[in-house]
């Protein structure tokens, strides 16, 4: 009896333990909870503690102790998904769709998801770039949001994704080339988006349903595409047939969607031949083939060779042999080539004909330079790589720049950097743009300058300032960008006048959240990586709500005398070896969140020495709750919020550390402050009238200081 006790005691344990939830996946569960404020639609749900698999929670499928599926579609739900979803590390099922969540996906999801649909909420920021990482992802909607600019996911892990909906949003520029690594999506729907370019990068995509219609893509529909159901209405696709691709393409072949393993494979042309040959994978016939063509190739090449040779002046015709053009080669090397002849079969024989047996190569003077009395054979030069990459931005000439700066007129210069000046001008259809005038000694070449162009022309990201066009003539090189009216952070901190208002704390979070977006884009977006070397205030362009834009990226090349190490901007790294990295940037971004959080310059040798370096000064402050509301700029007023203010420094000092490898990536830099602002529920507030004070009593009672 004891014996039969014990275990159904030992059953009545297991049985508890497998009903009660892991407490990571309850806790998550709450916060989700109460980020979509507490509603009474999720039944049984719960702000704190519960039991989700136990009490059966709407939604919400259990394996064992684990969450493994969330299914609160069309529940009329608001506020936001919170930002611990990436704990539930056993959700393959994620969907929310249909709600009224609105304004930023979270970075944190549910990271080994399978089947993500946030479509229909509203969404009107950009693309998280933690999706890149979901290796396990199968299908992914965010259709029918309002999410707009460049796709920047990267799909190169997304190999396993099958279906792919990013229908009814506002996605511009061209589609990703990681497309190319979706080598199992059957179902692909981009309709009624803003995208531009080719589909070419979809041609060798195992598709089996592409809806592309109502976007600005040009071009043609790749043939490989034609077998397969294609939408494309409402486009400016050339519906002729496609040109021919170039001489020597091999075809490519459109992988066959869903293929079955154990399937015949290969050509059913054995050629005859016994099974030991086919087996080897090159057959003799497949050799002979190749004798053949190298052969041909090598005939063809010397006829070439020997044409162009006998195009000299009279008197070089005379040194290689009077009037045979093709004389006859020394005994030796003819004897080589008779060997060579007998030694050939039938087969390759047959392919022979008296033009090519008749190629002979002229003799030449083996104690004379090869090159010597002969134009067509100039000295080998280390030739430099010439930029052929397309550029995706206007070509303006220096007569047009004249016109829109009044002749780079005194009246019309708004800055001046280490390489030129910055100009405003108006272009002919009235829009104003920031005309950036290079130094000539800034830049060595116009090859030179074209590669650095082709590459700022390829960023687009909401945070980072648009390249508008590009000018490169009369030994001028002029880089035209958009131009954003409140000019340079750097202005707005640190040089005041009688119009300017200090930046709200909400704003300075927001400029650094959108800034950290940027870096996140060149560092883990771009491919390769963009290291922008100058990160500083005065290239974070501010536009008339305030919004982020990163200025200057490509251009430190450009640079002769970086001037970040005597500003302040440079990690420790920098100083000592001057190599930039990616986690340098890291650094001068932390410098730049000092500048937001104290109001100071990262130097200021007209204070005491002690104060001097901001970074120096302010690191060992910024745990120190008491000291961190002194170094407050002071013209925040005590408008800010306590918990904010240590979170935002928490991120300074993970950023501003000594040692590069303990220095966070961009993206979870990123996510911290999406949690910070997501804390705050800074989401809801209108980032607008700067300065004034906060009157309703939530506002004043978080901006307590």
């Amino acid at each position: 009896m004891a014996v039969v006790a014990a275990v159904a005691l030992l059953i009545g344990i297991l049985s508890f333990t497998g009903a009660d939830t892991d407490p990571t996946d309850a806790s998550t569960l709450n916060v989700l909870y109460t980020s979509l404020n507490s509603p009474q639609q999720l039944t049984n749900w719960k702000p704190s503690g519960g039991d989700p698999c136990a009490e059966s929670w709407k939604g919400i499928t259990c394996s064992g102790s684990k969450v493994t599926e969330i299914n609160i579609p069309g529940l009329g739900l608001n506020g936001n998904m919170g930002f611990q979803l990436d704990k539930l590390t056993s959700v393959t099922t994620f969907d929310i769709s249909n709600n009224n969540l609105g304004n930023q996906i979270p970075y944190q999801l549910p990271p080994n998801v399978e089947r993500l649909n946030l479509a229909g909420n509203g969404f009107n920021a950009g693309l998280p770039y933690s999706i890149s990482l979901m290796g396990a992802l199968k299908y992914l909607n965010l259709s029918h949001n309002q999410i707009q600019g460049q796709v920047t996911v990267q799909f190169t892990s997304l190999t396993g994704l099958t279906t792919l909906d990013f229908s009814f949003n506002s996605f511009t520029d061209n589609l990703p080339q990681s497309f190319q690594s979706l080598t199992s999506i059957n179902d692909m729907y981009l309709q009624n988006n803003q995208f531009t370019g080719t589909l070419d990068v979809l041609a060798l995509l195992p598709l089996q349903n592409l809806n592309v219609e109502n976007n600005r893509f040009t071009g043609w529909i790749p043939s490989q595409l034609k077998g397969i159901n294609v939408q494309s209405n409402g486009n400016l696709l050339n519906s002729g047939p496609a040109p021919p691709p170039p001489p020597g393409t091999p075809p490519a072949t459109r992988p066959v969607p869903n293929p079955k393993s154990g399937g015949k494979g290969g050509s059913s042309n054995n050629g005859g031949s016994g099974s030991g040959d086919s087996k080897s994978g090159i057959g003799a016939g497949a050799i002979a083939g190749i004798v053949i063509s190298v052969l041909v190739i090598g005939a063809i090449i010397a006829f070439f060779v020997i044409r162009k040779r006998s195009r000299k002046s009279s008197p070089d015709v005379e040194k290689l042999g009077g009037s045979q053009p093709f004389a006859p080669l020394p005994s030796q090397e003819s004897q080589d080539i008779k060997a060579v002849q007998t030694s050939s079969t039938a087969s390759i024989k047959a392919f022979e004909t008296p033009a090519m047996l008749n190629l002979r190569p002229p003799p030449f003077d083996r104690h004379k330079s090869f090159d010597e009395n002969d134009d067509s054979a100039k000295p080998i030069v280390p030739v430099k790589k010439v930029n052929t990459a397309p550029i995706n931005s206007k070509l303006y000439t220096v007569a047009d720049l004249q016109i829109a700066t009044d002749s780079f007129s005194v009246e019309n210069l708004i800055g001046e950097g280490s390489i030129g000046r910055v100009y405003r001008a108006q272009l002919d259809d009235g829009k104003v743009v920031a005309v950036k005038k290079i130094n000539s000694s800034a830049v060595s070449n116009s090859e030179d300058f074209l590669e650095i162009v082709s590459e700022i022309s390829r960023l687009h990201h909401p945070n980072v300032t648009e390249l508008v066009g590009y000018c490169s003539e009369h030994g001028q090189h002029l880089l035209i960008y958009e131009f954003h009216k409140n000019g340079s952070l750097n202005e707005f901190l640190h040089v005041s006048d009688e119009f300017s208002k200090p930046l709200t704390w909400n704003t300075r979070v927001k400029i650094a959240l959108g800034t950290a977006r940027a870096l996140e884009y060149l560092h883990e977006v771009c491919s390769p990586s963009v290291i922008h070397k100058n990160f500083k205030s005065a290239n974070i362009l501010l536009d008339i709500e305030l919004n982020p834009h990163l200025s200057d990226c490509v251009l430190a090349s450009l640079v002769r005398d970086p001037d970040q190490v005597a500003s302040g901007y440079s990690a420790p790294e920098v100083a000592m070896s001057g190599q930039y990295t990616i986690k340098s940037d890291v650094y001068s971004f932390g410098v730049v969140m000092l500048e937001l959080l104290t109001g100071r310059t990262p130097f200021d040798s007209a204070r005491q020495r002690s104060e001097q370096s901001l970074v120096r000064w302010a690191t060992p402050q910024l745990h120190d709750i008491d000291a961190l509301s002194k170094m407050v700029d002071p013209a925040l007023k005590g408008l800010y919020p306590v918990k904010s203010l240590s979170r935002f420094a928490d991120v300074i000092a993970l950023c501003v550390q000594p040692e590069p490898e303990f220095r966070p990536p961009m993206s979870e830099v990123v996510q911290a402050l999406v949690r910070l602002v997501q804390r705050a529920n800074m989401s809801k507030r209108t980032f607008g009238n700067e300065g004034a004070a906060r009157s309703d009593s939530a506002d004043a009672e978080e901006y307590t200081p």
